[in-house]
């Protein structure tokens, strides 16, 4: 009994370390999806919009863009990192039974997938910052630098567990051949109206869709960044998004381990 923990957290930790290794095997699909999306979000609204003269004028459009940017980075890349190799995991070939094998708690497989998927979101997020510094049109180069280490760290933090538990979550109840429907029916609308490319004060104009969009936790990651980097322009108030991302991550990891260990047991 006394070595069985030990012998527990090496086998989580030898699962957590295989994903890195079946990241290696298939690094083309795996740098599309952490590296190439955010160079394209930057090439496209930090070097594009300007230079045909679409981006408004004042602060720098990159400057704007940037708190959105990473957000959007680190919730897509949080959840695709864990639905859609789950979706097939738990697909007619069974394959998560390998892991269900394994001598360690089924809710550990649950966390062991978080944390996986967290990593990658995070790592996601960053690059968006050496992407957006090398390429932005002349003299829209970003003002940006973090002004509050504190806020920055819990804000990237939680909002990639959030963005891995609703992956973890969304990959146990959506069926395996419905899973393309997430583009259109979670991920647009998430990105789209997640605060990305505006900040959530300059939806006034238009309150009913402002009151809207406060159900999608990617306008509190968005508005959480701008406060942590670009504090200048308006965002949302500390205590709103970080309690929303906090609880957030908190609950739906919860939620997510228990549908997950549902699923894989029936």
């Amino acid at each position: 009994m006394n070595g069985e923990p030990p012998a527990v957290r090496t086998v989580a930790l030898g699962m957590l370390a295989r994903d890195p290794r079946v990241m290696r095997r298939s690094l083309a699909a795996t740098f599309l999806r952490v590296v190439l999306q955010p160079l394209l979000f930057v090439f496209v609204f930090s070097y594009v919009i300007p230079k045909t003269g679409a981006a408004p004028a004042g602060t720098a459009f990159a400057t704007i863009l940037v708190p959105g940017l990473v957000g959007s980075a680190i919730a897509m890349q949080g959840l695709l990192a864990v639905v859609f190799p789950l979706t097939m995991e738990l697909s007619w070939q069974r394959s998560i039974e390998d892991r269900v094998l394994a001598p360690v708690p089924v809710p550990l497989l649950a966390v062991e997938k978080i944390v996986a998927a967290s990593v990658q979101a995070v790592i996601g997020g960053l690059l968006v910052f050496p992407a957006v510094l090398l390429v932005h049109a002349k003299g829209q180069a970003p003002q940006i630098h973090v002004e509050n280490w504190p806020v920055f760290v819990v804000v990237v933090l939680a909002g990639a567990v959030l963005a891995a538990a609703t992956g973890l979550l969304l990959g146990t109840l959506v069926a395996p051949d419905q899973v393309q429907v997430l583009f259109a029916g979670v991920l647009l609308p998430m990105t789209m109206l997640g605060c990305v490319y505006y900040p959530w004060a300059a939806l006034a104009p238009i309150r009913w869709l402002q009151i809207a969009v406060l159900t999608n936790p990617v306008v509190y990651l968005s508005e959480g960044l701008r406060a942590a980097l670009t504090p200048q322009l308006a965002h949302l108030p500390a205590a709103a998004f970080l309690a929303v991302l906090v609880a957030g991550a908190t609950g739906l990891s919860l939620l997510a381990t228990s549908t997950f260990t549902r699923r894989v047991l029936a």
